[in-house]
């Protein structure tokens, strides 16, 4: 008598298996089309995330519509250990993002951010020289701070000041607020008598479209407080995923116990 249980794996494992065909497709193209290091990065994981699905699909759809008893065990497994590494990196990235918050400014529209305010675990990867050359090398291919010249580089200083900069746009394209540095442009920005430099940040500013704050802490800050956003809503879905995770891997569980029963009865006839 056919099962409910092993039909219902069967399914979802078919859904996955065909989920898992255009996630490799979209990899290998991604490693054909990519012209940067930041298209290139994505390319190898998404090939791995794919072949992984279709494997472990496989195994849970052979498993039970075939009733595999190995194949179906391996997937039980495989299953308990991505519900148990799902669960540890949610609250991993519970406990890393929990610090770090913009700065509110009066009279700004935008907000100052600093490397300190963040947990030590994240400062630690920006920190590290190989890792910020990676993503300052995205983050100038990305084009970020000439969005700000493209929306209206002739903009005054104080339309400027109200606008609701990213995080990645106050930290990278203008110099901190300590500096007070006189507005030019939203990337253009000069020293004055009243400057101040007590902020090593007002050091590395500079002009040139390469480089403006891309060396900055307070880049590094708004990279992080990006990140703190990213992961916070990769958290929340974790635990919607989580649970479809569990009830999935219950059903598999019952399909297990009836593959067992199942070939109990064909031993002893």
């Amino acid at each position: 008598m056919v099962r409910v249980s092993n039909n219902l794996v069967g399914i979802l494992n078919l859904i996955t298996l065909l989920l898992s065909i255009p996630i490799i497709g979209g990899g290998i193209w991604l490693s054909k089309q990519a012209n940067t290091e930041c298209e290139r990065f994505l390319d190898k994981p998404v090939i791995v995330l794919g072949v992984f699905i279709l494997l472990v699909s496989i195994a849970g759809l052979v498993g039970s519509c075939c009733r595999v008893s190995c194949l179906l065990w391996v997937y039980l497994v495989v299953m308990f250990l991505l519900i148990l590494l799902l669960f540890c990196f949610t609250i991993f990235a519970f406990v890393v993002t929990n610090k770090g918050a913009g700065e509110a400014l009066s009279d700004r529209g935008y907000k100052e951010y600093r490397l300190g305010d963040y947990s030590d675990w994240l400062q630690k990867r920006v920190n590290n020289d190989n890792n910020w050359n990676k993503i300052r090398s995205c983050l100038q291919d990305s084009k970020i701070c000439q969005r700000l010249l493209d929306d209206g580089s002739s903009t005054k200083v104080e339309d400027f000041n109200r606008q609701h900069l990213s995080s990645l746009q106050s930290g990278c394209c203008k110099p901190s607020n300590d500096c007070n540095f006189q507005y030019i442009s939203p990337t253009n920005w000069t020293g004055t008598p009243t400057s101040s430099f007590t902020n090593p940040d007002c050091f590395a500013w500079s002009n040139d479209p390469n480089i403006l704050c891309y060396n900055c802490q307070s880049c590094k800050a708004g990279m992080l407080d990006n990140i703190k956003s990213d992961w916070k809503r990769v958290a929340v879905i974790n635990i919607i995923f989580l649970v479809f995770l569990i009830i999935v891997y219950s059903i598999g569980c019952c399909a297990f116990r009836n593959n067992r029963e199942d070939n109990s009865w064909k031993q002893y006839p």
